[in-house]
């Protein structure tokens, strides 16, 4: 290699000075028709800009990002302050870090569809608080409003638009943060004083006004009309797009599909309302007086006149017409030096350069991962689908083996191909999300690139850079390195590329449960994602835990190729909680990352590379009376493959056995996390399920909510709330410490409700019939006591139990008190047997 010259940055400075870069994120490459070229060409003369701000992925109001994006042809932001890490998932079993990974491709796919850019700040979604107070007690205030501030300073926006009130009503804690947060950054974004170590990569910048996108209710709450704010038709049609904001705010918001936000298009007017917090109180819009023509750029009179011939002369049949002129107004954007407009409008001009003239381009690889050290070819090639004179002067990718000069014209309707060698340094970096190249501290993410916080993901680790020539202009388009493959059903699929370790280390299981001293066998599967690799495995366990063998050797001789390797874990006498690491060791070096495929049909591919680490819990479960169990699947959890450590056999019950299948046969029955809400049939499979607890059965049902409950979960009534306790360490009371529940075959003290994460519990019942128990109560700090998180009742034979604890976090988290709880509540039924 040392004979090849390998190409590390991008060509020429002083070129890439005179040249603005149209860059396309990893995505299917995208092609405008007639209507959206029309548009783009209108937006070039609109400067304005305006940031939404909210708290969590889908609090956003798609709506008025399509109607700011569309309608007004405006540039659009949402700020989300989290990534949703600590949300629910209806469509898979991420969870935290992963389930974050997850929301962030979902809001990136509703930006692509709602045109607003997206941004995020490093707090971490903890999950639900009641007051901001209790938020910030877990969000560092200081290094949040900087990245408020930094997010406004880069972005620049006119106007900002906050989704909920500073002063509570939006429920949730860290919705109101996020206003609070927004209306100090709006003071502070300006000052110079403020976070100046920002002032290195931005300036200072001061929006015009704020607003709270408010509604009916909330206004009315402060004696305020309706009829006295600002208003907007969100419901507006946009017979270009042929498509109302609305409809398209519903596809938009369609692609939260972890959260079960499929929605349905308003088809009418609609109107929301925005009530001025800070700067001009008086104004009936949201830009009134605020220049958002080219007359706030020096020199912009002879570009907007430029952009108006286009859009004069624009002809949906032949597009490619108006290049010159756009040519020339890219000419007199580059002249303008590097300022924020001349950057936006630059890349605005030459993507509809692109769009006009047909030009399509790509680069691609025959598969999805390497590792660093990588020799392999990219294949590029670009096709320009108008009569236009276009030179492919030349192909560049990062980390090129050697560069190519070309002078090939683009014939109309010709593909160019082009072969790239590509070397990948032996220090490249692997692609793990930045925000989770290192560990957290509480819940914050740890950045200290100040240019990547605010950053909605990595930038792509290879990218093509086509250089073109027409005339005496000289442009660059540039696209991504992508893997590109055909299904069979949904034809051609286009996935970001990923830069693994050689070789990686997945646990079989996320926590290994020890309910005695007897030896545990654990299993570890390496992958390789080299053509070749060999080396050493090793588990790693604190000295009171012992793991035999202490190494194993391994030769991985195929790409992709897995072997899976099994290890013998011996837990102490007494109960212990710790954590086993795998390490592989490879010519020198230690290696000691798993690999996590994220991959759902509305979202690109993502990999990720957690630590190849696991816990271990050692702890003592009572007499075990329970055997056979059976598990009916709501929106997914994982308690039935921690049920299945403890030594439980769990069936998952299908249609057919929940119609006609023989329910006596399990001793315990559990309804998983939102059963009711998620599965229509259970209001078919109720009568049965009552049946047998009628005639001796158990069943547990985990918590739903009232919203969208298919038929009463309990035999008697019982009416859920939102009643929750966020205060993962609040102070359980037990109502009834002599009940069975809590005696057997595990006694429940104080002791077992240390160590849970993030809630209690959410979702109780705050309504219920007298033949309920309650057991236990707890509320959060300066709130009544509520004591809807356990329920159980005799129910001729059998016992029923609710409970809206949160046993399915608790549970993967490894505590060791919510596991004998929940052996308590499987085993009810057997209680003096």
């Amino acid at each position: 290699m040392n004979q090849k010259r390998i190409i590390r940055q991008g060509f020429s400075t002083i070129f890439l000075l005179l040249i603005f870069v149209i860059q396309i994120f990893p995505q299917e490459p995208k092609s405008y028709n007639a209507a959206e070229i029309k548009l783009a060409l209108e937006k070039l003369n609109v400067l304005g800009t305006v940031l939404y701000i909210g708290a969590h992925p889908d609090d956003e109001n798609t709506a008025f990002l399509s109607y700011c994006t569309y309608g007004k042809l405006y540039r659009t932001g949402y700020l989300a302050l989290t990534r949703g890490d600590g949300g629910q998932n209806l469509i898979g079993n991420e969870q935290a870090e992963l389930l974050g990974v997850l929301r962030t491709q979902e809001l990136l796919q509703a930006r692509r569809i709602d045109g607003a850019k997206q941004f995020f700040s490093r707090a971490i979604d903890f999950g639900y608080t009641k007051s901001p107070e209790e938020t910030f007690e877990f969000w560092d205030h200081d290094k949040l409003l900087s990245d408020v501030v930094w997010v406004i300073r880069k972005f620049k926006p006119d106007v900002l638009v906050t989704r909920f009130p500073g002063t509570g009503e939006g429920g949730h804690g860290q919705h109101t943060v996020s206003a609070i947060l927004a209306e100090e950054a709006f003071q502070l974004s300006g000052d110079s004083t403020a976070f100046p170590e920002q002032l290195k990569y931005v300036d200072v910048w001061s929006p015009k006004r704020i607003f709270w996108n408010s509604w009916g209710r909330g206004l009315n709450s402060r004696g305020i009309s309706v009829d006295t704010v600002t208003s907007a038709n969100l419901g507006e049609y946009n017979p270009l797009l042929g498509k109302s904001y609305t409809e398209i705010a519903a596809i938009s918001r369609s692609m939260h599909k972890s959260q079960g936000f499929g929605s349905s298009g308003w088809r009418a007017n609609r109107y929301d309302y925005f009530l001025p917090l800070e700067g001009d109180m008086s104004v009936k819009s949201l830009f009134q007086n605020i220049d958002v023509t080219w007359n706030r750029v020096k020199g912009g009179e002879e570009i907007n006149e430029l952009i108006n011939e286009a859009i004069d002369k624009y002809d949906d049949e032949n597009p490619s017409a108006i290049v010159p002129i756009l040519l020339k107004a890219y000419k007199k954007i580059s002249s303008l030096g590097n300022s924020y407009w001349s950057q936006v409008k630059g890349k605005e001009v030459l993507n509809l350069i692109k769009a006009c003239s047909g030009i399509w381009l790509e680069a691609t690889t025959n598969q999805r991962i390497y590792t660093p050290g990588d020799e392999f070819n990219v294949s590029t090639g670009i096709v320009n689908r108008s009569k236009l004179p276009f030179i492919l002067d030349g192909v560049f990718i990062n980390n090129q083996v050697d560069d190519s000069v070309l002078h090939k014209k683009l014939d109309e309707g010709e593909m160019i191909n082009v072969e790239k060698d590509v070397h990948l340094p032996d220090n490249e970096d692997i692609t793990q999300p930045y925000w989770i190249k290192e560990d957290p501290k509480g819940a914050m993410f740890q950045i200290p690139d100040q240019t990547m916080r605010g950053q909605a993901e990595n930038q792509p680790p290879l990218t093509a850079f086509f250089r073109l020539s027409i005339g005496d202009t000289r442009l660059v388009l540039s696209t991504p390195v992508r893997f590109r493959q055909n299904d069979p059903v949904r034809g051609e699929i286009y996935n970001p590329i990923a830069i693994a370790p050689p070789v990686t280390a997945n646990f079989e299981n996320n926590l290994y449960l020890f309910t005695s001293r007897k030896p545990n066998e654990v299993r570890v599967t390496l992958k390789n994602h080299k053509q070749q690799s060999s080396g050493e495995l090793k588990l790693v366990v604190p000295e009171n835990w012992k793991v035999q063998p202490a190494s194993i050797d391994f030769s991985l001789d195929n790409l992709n190729e897995e072997k899976q390797f099994t290890f013998t874990i011996i837990p102490p006498e007494n109960e212990s909680q710790t954590e086993l690491s795998a390490e592989v060791k490879i010519d020198g070096k230690t290696y000691s990352k798993s690999m996590v495929t994220i991959d759902y049909p509305h979202i690109p591919i993502q990999t990720v590379f957690p630590s190849a680490k696991v816990k271990l819990l050692r702890l003592n479960i009572g007499e075990k009376v329970v055997s056979r169990i059976g598990y009916i699947m709501g929106s997914g959890d994982d308690i039935p493959k921690y049920l299945r450590e403890l030594g439980f056999t769990v069936d998952l019950l299908t249609d057919a056995e929940l119609t006609n299948g023989n329910l006596s046969n399990y001793d315990a029955i559990i309804g998983g996390i939102r059963v009711y809400n998620t599965n229509e049939r259970m209001a078919v499979y109720q009568e049965k399920i009552l049946d047998y607890v009628k005639n001796g059965g158990t069943f547990v049902a985990q918590y739903n909510t009232s919203r969208g409950l298919v038929v009463n979960p309990g035999p008697y009534n019982l009416q859920l709330s939102r009643d929750r306790v966020t205060e993962e360490d609040a102070k359980v009371k037990f109502l009834l410490p002599n009940h069975p529940l809590l005696n057997f075959p595990n006694k429940i003290s104080e002791k077992d409700f240390e160590g849970w994460i993030q809630e209690r519990g959410l979702y109780f019942p705050n309504v219920w019939d007298n033949n309920y128990d309650a057991l236990l109560e707890m509320n959060d700090t300066g709130e009544t006591p509520k004591d809807g998180s356990l329920l159980y009742t005799k129910y001729d034979k059998g016992i029923y139990i609710y409970t809206g604890l949160s046993f399915f976090r608790e549970l993967p988290a490894g505590v060791p008190g919510a596991y004998k709880l929940f052996v308590n509540l499987i085993s009810a039924g057997h209680i003096g047997s």
